[in-house]
C-alpha cells in the first residue's frame, strides 16, 4: 500500500514538474520557420503532413471544442487541473507553448498556434528529460541545425542525425499522459512497450510513418522515405480490417421457439497496441449483433454476461447516463448527464477502458480523471476477445433464411457527446471496422 502511495505521489509531482520542464515561454514564434517554408523544398512531405492529423491537433474540431469549451474554463477556476491551461497546448501546438503563447487565442484567430505539430516541431527536439517520457518532456533547440533520421544528409541546411527522432520514445513524450490525479490517461508507449511488437522491434514509425518511394525533396527521391501521413484511427482506411472478426453458430437449421447460441472472436492482429488507445475516455468501440429474418426484420441479439468486475461499463445500457462533469465546467443547473453509450444498441459489447472523476462519474475529461483502473476491457496486441450471444428465436418469426450479422464499430466520441457539443456528425458517426455474417435456416 505505502509503495502505491509513494507512486501516486510521484505522478502528482512529476505531473506538476513537467509543465515547467518543456520550457514554456522561452522562445518566440520567429524562433520557428513556417510549415510552408520547409515545403518550399519538400514539397511531398510538406503535402502529406499538411493533410495529417499533426497538422491539425489544434484546429480539429473536437480538440478545439474540448480545449476552449472544457479544458480551459476548468483550468481557469479549479486550481486542480490549472495546468491543463498550458499543458494540453505544449502537444497539441508546441510553438504556442514554447513561446509563451498560453491559452492560445481560438482557431478561428488564425494565429501561428494553428501550425499545431509541425516541421519545426519534430524536427528541432533533442531528447527528453525522462526516462520513461510522457507529459509533453520533449527537450527542444530550435535554429538552424535541424534534428534528422539520416546520418549522411545532403540538404542546404546543416542536419544533424538524431537517433532518438526514430523511437518509439520520441512518440511517448506526447503520446503517454498522466492526470493531475495521477492517472494514467494515454499510455500508447507503454501499451507497445509491454506487447510482442516491442519485443520484436516493430517502432510507431514502422506503422504511423512507414517507408517507402518518395521525393524528400526538390530533385531528390529515395526508395525509403518517412512518409508523414501519420494514419491513425482518425483515418477509416487505417482503422477498416484492423480487427478481424469471426462468427459462428453452433447449428444452421433451427426450429422458431428455439434457442440458437451465436459465437463471435475478435482478434487484433494489426495494432501494435491496444484498440482503442490514445484518448480511450472519449473512443467508442462496440460490437453489435442482428438478426435479420426473410423479410428484412431485425432482432438485435445482447451479449452474454461474463461476470467480470466492472462489466456494467462494457455493456450498452440506454438507461445509465455520464458526463455529469461538463454539467459543472459549464454551469448547467440541474445537469443529470448524457447518455453514457449514445445510440448503441442496449447489450452491444462495448471494448473499453472507462475513466472516473473524482465523484465516480464516468467522464470525457481526461484531466480530470481520477481513477481508471476498474476495469480495461480493450483488446490488446495480438488478443483474442470471445464474445457468446444466446438468441431465442421468436415464434412468430418467418420462416427461411435468417443472416446473423456481427459488425464491429468505431467512433472518436460518443454521439450524445457530439450531438450535445453540436460537433461535426463526422466525429460521432460509426466507422465500421469489420463484419462477418452467417446464415441459418429458420424452421416452423
Amino acid at each position: 500500500m505505502l509503495k502505491k502511495i509513494s507512486f501516486f505521489i510521484f505522478l502528482l509531482i512529476s505531473s506538476f514538474t513537467l509543465l515547467f520542464s518543456a520550457e514554456m515561454g522561452k522562445y518566440k514564434y520567429s524562433d520557428f520557420s513556417k510549415p510552408k517554408k520547409c515545403g518550399m523544398c519538400h514539397r511531398q512531405i510538406y503535402q502529406e503532413w499538411k493533410e495529417s492529423m499533426m497538422a491539425k491537433s489544434f484546429t480539429h474540431s473536437w480538440d478545439d471544442v474540448e480545449y476552449f469549451k472544457l479544458a480551459l474554463p476548468h483550468a481557469l477556476k479549479f486550481s486542480k487541473v490549472a495546468g491543463v491551461k498550458g499543458g494540453c497546448i505544449a502537444c497539441h501546438s508546441p510553438i504556442a507553448f514554447l513561446s509563451g503563447d498560453i491559452p492560445p487565442k481560438s482557431p478561428n484567430a488564425k494565429t501561428r498556434a494553428n501550425e499545431g505539430v509541425s516541421c519545426e516541431v519534430c524536427h528541432n527536439i533533442t531528447g527528453t528529460s525522462k526516462k520513461t517520457p510522457y507529459n509533453f518532456s520533449y527537450t527542444i533547440k530550435p535554429g538552424d541545425v535541424k534534428q534528422g533520421p539520416r546520418k549522411v544528409s545532403d540538404a542546404p541546411h546543416e542536419v544533424h542525425y538524431s537517433p532518438f527522432l526514430k523511437t518509439p520514445e520520441f512518440c511517448a513524450t506526447c503520446h503517454d499522459e498522466a492526470s493531475p490525479y495521477g492517472a494514467w490517461v494515454k499510455s500508447t508507449y507503454r501499451e507497445w512497450k509491454n506487447g510482442p511488437y516491442a519485443k520484436e522491434g516493430t517502432t510507431c514509425q514502422d506503422c504511423h510513418m512507414y517507408k517507402g518511394p518518395g521525393m524528400v525533396a526538390n530533385g531528390k527521391f529515395r526508395k525509403d522515405m518517412y512518409h508523414h501521413v501519420f494514419h491513425g484511427a482518425h483515418f477509416r482506411n487505417k482503422l477498416r480490417g484492423a480487427v478481424d472478426v469471426g462468427l459462428y453458430v453452433n447449428r444452421k437449421k433451427v426450429y422458431a421457439g428455439r434457442t440458437l447460441k451465436i459465437r463471435a472472436e475478435l482478434f487484433n492482429g494489426k495494432v501494435g497496441h491496444y484498440i482503442p488507445s490514445g484518448s480511450t475516455e472519449e473512443r467508442m468501440l462496440w460490437l453489435e449483433v442482428w438478426a435479420i429474418d426473410s423479410s428484412g426484420h431485425k432482432f438485435s441479439i445482447p451479449v452474454k454476461k461474463k461476470g467480470f468486475k466492472g462489466e456494467k461499463y462494457t455493456i450498452a445500457n440506454s438507461k445509465v447516463y455520464a458526463y455529469q462533469a461538463m454539467g459543472k465546467i459549464l454551469n448547467i443547473k440541474g445537469f443529470k448527464g448524457l447518455k453514457r453509450d449514445g445510440d448503441l444498441p442496449d447489450g452491444a459489447r462495448i471494448f473499453r477502458k472507462p475513466f472516473l472523476d473524482p465523484d465516480g462519474n464516468m467522464t470525457i475529461c481526461q484531466w480530470y480523471t481520477a481513477k481508471n483502473t476498474v476495469v480495461d476491457y480493450r483488446i490488446g496486441p495480438r488478443e483474442t476477445k470471445v464474445e457468446e450471444y444466446v438468441w431465442k428465436i421468436p415464434e412468430n418469426i418467418k420462416s427461411g433464411v435468417v443472416k446473423i450479422e456481427a459488425s464491429l464499430y468505431y467512433s472518436l466520441v460518443p454521439s450524445s457527446v457530439g450531438k450535445f457539443l453540436k460537433l461535426p456528425k463526422s466525429e460521432y458517426t460509426p466507422m465500421l471496422v469489420n463484419r462477418s455474417e452467417v446464415k441459418v435456416k429458420v424452421l416452423k
